[in-house]
């Protein structure tokens, strides 16, 4: 039996990961946890989780509570019945302790479920924007009508975005985040020139990737390439890259754990990142304490960051990963953006502050 005066903080996720063993399921809101747990060991963190893993369980992730509500992304009833049976979850939570509040994981259906839910019993909700939730085409918001005040923002990026397309601003940042005790010892030698890693998605435009690297092979026919991810793009990206006769340059390696990602982030030179829009990329954190350096269309922020190379074109994009790859004098150290005590503690004095 739980303390009645036990602190007790809910989050809500559309998805989460099935048991420790999978990594690559949302990495950078488990290193969040995994450090919210570690800095504030008398906090009772319950997760809720409403379409993923695909099965209806209850059961401990690394000592923390998730409850699985195997949603399925199905539509209409069925998924009313979801949003029913979390609010349930969510007052038999409230009962076996002092509940501080709700946390929910994108601005979509879990910050409208927590909005009401903690409207109704008088709690603190913070709703994070993690990505494509700020985009115009998110029509929860109109629902949630979240006060500036309950939205926290994960980069100044998705900050204005949120305002420039829901005419609300939130009123907070607090980014996203890596766990340096997560990294294997820096290696001194880097075998792979270049790295990709992300869903494969028209989102992430790894055609765009493909295309730059042919270029770049027009100077480095050796050239060493690694793509990780899977996805519906796999079979076209495999055919591009035949039709460039790329086959002995780019390895795709489909869906890696995340350690395995993070070691070979760490024999890499540069992580090349074509998406046409992030939130604040969180392979791209990874890559930099890794001491690859980045190179991408899109910035999360608006101040430089050492080994964050920002283009605007694709010849851009070719000229600055020639550049990087013809300096023998480069310097590939660790660059440590934020760390997820940080973000942590950022979270948690929120709900605990007055």
């Amino acid at each position: 039996m739980k303390a009645e005066n036990e602190k007790t903080l809910i989050i809500l996720t559309p998805g989460f990961p099935t048991d420790e063993s999978d990594s690559t399921c949302l990495p950078a809101q488990q290193t969040f946890l995994l450090a919210l747990k570690r800095m504030y060991p008398s906090i009772n963190i319950k997760v809720i989780t409403f379409h993923y893993p695909y099965r209806s369980d209850n059961y401990l992730w690394n000592g923390i509570q998730v409850i699985s509500l195997n949603g399925r992304n199905k539509k209409g009833v069925a998924r009313l019945m979801i949003w029913r049976r979390a609010w349930r979850a969510i007052k038999e939570f409230k009962k076996n302790g002092q509940l501080i509040g709700v946390l929910s994981f994108w601005c979509t259906e879990c910050g409208l479920l927590g909005k009401w839910f903690a409207s109704f019993h008088k709690l603190k909700h913070y709703c994070w924007v993690l990505g494509q939730d700020a985009k115009k085409e998110n029509g929860f918001v109109k629902f949630i009508r979240p006060k500036p005040t309950e939205l926290i923002a994960l980069s100044t990026f998705l900050q204005r975005e949120f305002e420039a397309n829901h005419s609300i601003r939130p009123f907070t940042v607090i980014p996203n985040a890596i766990d340096p005790m997560e990294y294997p010892p820096l290696r001194v030698e880097r075998t792979i020139d270049v790295i990709g890693v992300g869903s494969l998605i028209p989102l992430k435009q790894y055609d765009l990737f493909i295309a730059v690297l042919k270029k770049v092979t027009e100077q480095f026919p050796n050239l060493k390439v690694v793509l990780c991810g899977k996805g519906p793009e796999e079979n076209s990206l495999q055919t591009l890259v035949k039709k460039y006769g790329l086959e002995k340059n780019i390895r795709m390696e489909g869906e890696r754990s995340h350690p395995q990602v993070l070691d070979l982030m760490q024999q890499s030179k540069i992580l090349l990142h074509p998406s046409r829009y992030e939130g604040y990329s969180s392979v791209c954190l990874e890559a930099l304490y890794a001491g690859a350096h980045v190179v991408s269309f899109r910035t999360p922020v608006y101040t430089p960051i050492e080994h964050w190379h920002v283009v605007e074109s694709i010849e851009e994009m070719e000229r600055k990963v020639l550049k990087i790859l013809s300096d023998p004098a480069i310097d590939y150290k660790r660059v440590l953006v934020h760390t997820a005590e940080e973000s942590a503690k950022a979270v948690v004095d929120l709900f605990l502050c007055n």
